[in-house]
């Protein structure tokens, strides 16, 4: 009985061993499999980590390809002439490979192509870049497509990139006092850097602040944009809404005149010193290059050239009526303009000449240039001194009712500045505020609703002699470009002492563009005359060398309405001018699918 309990008990103790030896060989395989899969785990992870590192790394590259592209910009304003002409995303463009010891990595194409590396990286990081630049000549904008990579991952970024210019602000100005050629009285010799009296000096640079026809912005004054002045600042409680910067570098950064009240500045951090003067160009003569038939670079084709005093009337349907009677060439064929044609699509000559003037459509994204009547005698639209066109007469000077231009008669007549605005008297006001009007001056009269994208430049003025307006705020974009001064006209008469306006007591005036006056100033004619006329609303961009006033305290000329245009941040009026020194800005920012793959295939 006892050996049999024994051996009983001999058994449960094998069968509890077998029972643990499994458990232990069960839990041993558990183990087994959970380590597998933890290192299978972190394995994976660390896969995970490189490729978002890598991820992550390759959209850093693409950025690191902009700012490299804008760097060439900085250093070559011309540089968007260059790209990789077999590349899709360049179509439309007119781009070179550069070569020699400008060859650029980053154009390369294809999985035999090159890359350029990210600096420091070690090679590790690379990225190319696609150019188009097929709008550049006509709105100022390049678009580049910029790819990344590091290790397996790539990443592609679409960037518009626009030069910074006069219409990056509401109103910009060089000089914050009034233009010397218009001011009644001049300003004295230490407000100018040498005793030539040619350079006038800053606010910031040891001008007087008295005896220089400082010009300061009233506390009527609003300001619904950005605002930048080369000068320091003069403000009499304005409100500016908008960013405020000057290349003065000295806090405040504006000069509040004794008396005044403190100024409103919206935008915290403003205004604010934003680095040296950015400079004005010394004419648009560049502009009358885009009227010439021999130049590549006039793209899509040369804009239209007209001579001496002309009227342009827009008619909201996207045309112009235009007269102007000293034009026989509106394109030239070279530099000396020796050689030109007259196309029909800048005006019928005959039909230009005459009182009825030409009608044709805008040039499209074009520049219309307004030239002085050339005294050399082989430039083809050559007047002698001794002749005029048929039915032409002009006053240039004397106290005469018709002081200016006309052309025809009667019913039929048109013509500035003419007998409309000088009538008599001994103290009769020239158009010039001066003495004399210059009868074959490059002058431009213009007026009307505007359906298109153009420039309007002159070598002398512009006179606005009515509202200019957009048929379509979205579409249409204009520029005005003066050599001289940009005028709003204002006419009036005299009878003895007493000043009287031509028109109505009130006149708004409404101008839709982006205005620049090169070498002179934005001005209202006789603002310190006269009664109120009204509102001048600007809708766009002012910029000018000297300050232009538009009215006075005592109730005279108009009152300010100024408003940016906010299209001008991402473009421009066709060709329009930009400062002498520039850099280019990003605008908009895309993520894009990939261009390429890691080996450099196109995807």
């Amino acid at each position: 009985m006892k050996r049999q309990r024994t051996a009983a008990m001999r058994m449960a103790h094998g069968s509890e061993r077998g029972a643990a030896l499994v458990l232990v060989i069960g839990i041993s395989t558990m183990l087994a499999i959970l380590m597998t899969g933890l290192v299978a785990i972190s394995v994976n992870g660390m896969r995970q980590a490189t490729s978002d590192s890598n991820w992550n790394a390759a959209l850093s590259a693409a950025y690191a390809g902009i700012d490299e592209y804008q760097s060439r910009l900085s250093n070559d304003t011309t540089y968007y002439r260059f790209g990789n002409p077999e590349s899709t995303f360049s179509t439309g463009s007119d781009v070179t490979l550069p070569s020699g010891a400008e060859t650029n990595p980053a154009f390369g194409l294809g999985t035999g192509g090159t890359w350029a590396e990210v600096s420091g990286s070690s090679g590790r990081a690379r990225f190319r870049y696609e150019v188009d630049s097929s709008t550049y000549l006509t709105t100022g904008r390049i678009r580049l497509r910029s790819t990344g990579n590091v290790g397996n991952a790539t990443r592609s970024i679409v960037a518009d990139l626009k030069q910074q210019g006069f219409i990056d602000f509401l109103y910009f100005t060089d000089y914050e006092v009034q233009d010397p050629s218009v001011a009644t009285s001049a300003p004295s010799a230490s407000c100018y850097t040498d005793s030539t009296k040619t350079v006038l000096k800053y606010g910031w640079d040891s001008r007087p602040t008295s005896g220089c026809n400082e010009i300061r912005f009233a506390a009527m004054d609003t300001l619904n944009g950005p605002v930048h002045s080369n000068d320091t600042i003069l403000s009499c409680g304005a409100k500016f809404t908008g960013a405020v910067t000057t290349a003065n570098n000295v806090s405040p950064y504006y000069r509040k005149p004794s008396g005044c009240g403190d100024s409103s500045f919206t935008l915290a951090g403003y205004p604010r010193y934003s680095g040296g003067v950015i400079g004005m160009p010394a004419t648009n003569s560049q502009l009358k290059k885009e009227t010439r038939t021999d130049l590549a670079e006039t793209v899509p084709r040369p804009g239209c050239l007209y001579t001496g005093p002309t009227q342009m009337t827009f008619t909201g349907d996207g045309k112009v009526n235009i007269k102007s009677p000293f034009t026989k060439k509106t394109r030239i064929s070279n530099d000396a303009a020796t050689e030109g044609t007259a196309p029909a699509e800048c005006g019928n000559i005959a039909q230009l000449q005459s009182p009825a003037g030409a009608t044709i459509e805008i040039p499209a994204n074009n520049v219309m240039y307004v030239q002085n009547v050339p005294a050399i005698s082989s430039d083809v639209n050559y007047w002698s001194a001794s002749s005029n066109p048929s039915g032409f007469t002009c006053v240039s000077s004397g106290s005469t009712s018709s002081r200016g231009w006309t052309l025809g008669s009667g019913s039929n007549e048109s013509g500035y500045p003419g007998k409309q605005a000088w009538i008599g008297g001994s103290g009769d006001e020239s158009v010039t505020s001066g003495t004399t009007y210059g009868c074959r001056n490059g002058d431009v009269f213009v007026k009307g609703a505007f359906d298109g994208a153009a420039t309007i430049a002159a070598e002398n003025y512009i006179f606005v002699v009515g509202d200019i307006t957009y048929v379509d705020d979205q579409t249409d974009i204009l520029g005005l470009v003066g050599n001289n001064a940009v005028w709003v006209w204002n006419p009036l008469y005299t009878r003895g002492r007493n000043y009287y306006q031509v028109y109505s007591a009130q006149q708004p005036r409404r101008i839709d563009a982006a205005i620049l006056s090169v070498a002179h100033t934005f001005m209202v004619q006789n603002y310190d005359k006269g009664t109120s006329r009204g509102t001048l609303t600007v809708n766009g961009a002012i910029a000018q060398k000297y300050r232009g006033p538009v009215a006075t305290t005592g109730g005279t000329g108009y009152a300010k309405d100024y408003k940016y245009d906010e299209r001008f941040k991402f473009k421009a009026p066709p060709k329009f001018l930009n400062p002498v020194t520039t850099t280019y800005g990003v605008t908009t920012w895309v993520e894009t699918a990939a261009a390429f793959k890691a080996d450099g295939a196109a995807r």
